[in-house]
């Protein structure tokens, strides 16, 4: 192996408690989570200050590192209520803050002097002279603005200093602004997408009208879902592992803490597998195996693209002319226990006796089962589990461990609009 790859750490969102233990119990190095102010995620359930000093103290125990957002874009009448929040940050031992706006760098280092720096993707950095500038600022760390090309990224590294380290975004939601600074939210429906409220518009049907036809409206393109000309695609960078690792990028970021439970336990996994799999036998030519490939569309996600780091997307945009997300997989139980040939578990979505389902053990590939002789939690038989969260069994000859996640594949795929 060449000695001077640098493993990447593995950056998981946390929206909740639960996502947090999940991206931790499926492989992240580190988590990213919001306070209930200051964060770029208002509809996630996010982490008062007791809930946050829970947060902290589960991922230390665990050796997994703690990054609270700070990435608004505060207005002045806020300002007042910083030297609480980052106070707070001090006493909750949050291994870095992740912030956008000077001013708020400049509250961060004087009430919370111990703890990193890094600079969010909302500031827009996209050239070295920047990031250096950061950098004696006292940040320990960048996330790049999106719409930088793997080259950039590697000119990038060439010229800040070796202890600073680049963050990108591999996996996730896109934003058709630059950065993430929109203001179509704020136009439509005044939640401002820069303190966290984006109604997300982007991904709304749209239709032109010409102004002495009124009613008469003309789509932009058409297609049998609508017309979607702002509806970016998602990112999707697993089978890119050496690039993103010889460009220098020191983490590799997961987007999505308004995302549920199970996505970010599949994602994280997957990109956990990919990442030692690279490590465990280096090459340019490494690619995951199929079954992590295949994890990528057992979750809702829209049509994927490598967004910026391959070159400007000017032959399509990225954008995905298809409303909502393809929902091939769904979640059907939890583990709850094994004891002597039977598994014991909680209904999530109903399926039927005799269904093949599969289970997602962590980092193992995944394997099938048959729900053979299934039965409420009283002992009787039954056809189906037709009742949400109920408790149930059926006989099985692998063990499984508590915890771990059932799910069926649809036999019709589908779209589903959110």
């Amino acid at each position: 192996m060449n000695n001077n790859l640098i493993k990447p750490e593995l950056l998981a969102p946390a929206g909740d408690m639960d996502r947090l233990k999940a991206a931790i119990k499926y492989g992240a190095d580190a988590v990213y989570l919001g306070g209930t102010v200051f964060g770029m995620r208002a509809a996630p359930a996010n982490f008062d200050k007791e809930q946050l000093r829970e947060a902290v103290d589960y991922a230390h125990q665990r050796g997994i590192k703690v990054y609270l957002t700070c990435n608004v874009l505060p207005r002045s009448n806020e300002i007042e209520f910083l030297p609480e929040f980052f106070e707070n940050a001090v006493k909750t031992n949050v291994d870095a803050l992740i912030i956008s706006d000077m001013g708020v760098l400049e509250y961060a280092k004087k009430y919370a002097p111990g703890i990193e720096i890094h600079i969010s993707t909302q500031t827009g950095i996209v050239n070295y002279a920047a990031a250096n500038a950061f950098y004696n600022l006292g940040a320990k760390r960048i996330v790049t603005a999106r719409e930088l090309s793997m080259k950039e990224i590697r000119m990038l590294r060439k010229n800040i200093p070796a202890d600073m380290d680049i963050e990108c975004f591999v996996h996730g939601a896109m934003c058709v602004s630059f950065s993430g600074r929109c203001l179509i939210s704020n136009y439509l429906v005044n939640r401002d997408a820069n303190k966290g409220e984006c109604a997300q518009p982007c991904r709304w049907k749209y239709s032109l009208m010409e102004e002495t036809r009124p009613g008469q409206y003309f789509p932009v393109y058409e297609g049998d879902g609508g017309t979607y000309i702002l509806n970016s695609k998602d990112m999707c960078m697993i089978d890119h592992i050496p690039q993103m690792i010889k460009a220098g990028i020191t983490s590799f970021k997961i987007e999505g803490r308004a995302k549920s439970e199970y996505y970010v336990a599949v994602v994280t996994n997957a990109y956990r597998k990919a990442i030692d799999g690279y490590f465990g036998n280096p090459s340019d030519d490494y690619v995951p195996e199929q079954w992590i490939l295949d994890e990528m569309r057992k979750v809702s996600y829209r049509d994927y693209c490598t967004g910026f780091f391959f070159g400007d997307p000017s032959e399509d945009a990225n954008v995905s002319y298809k409303g909502g997300y393809n929902r091939e997989w769904d979640v059907v139980a939890v583990v709850d226990r094994y004891e002597n040939g039977i598994v014991y578990c909680t209904q999530r979505n109903r399926f039927f006796v005799d269904e093949e389902l599969e289970v997602m053990p962590v980092g193992k590939k995944p394997f099938a089962v048959k729900a053979v002789n299934l039965k409420n939690a009283d002992g009787e038989r039954i056809e189906s589990t037709n009742h949400a969260m109920m408790k149930f069994s059926f006989e099985c000859d692998i063990p499984i461990e508590s915890e771990t996640i059932l799910r069926k594949e649809r036999k019709e795929k589908s779209r589903v609009i959110i």
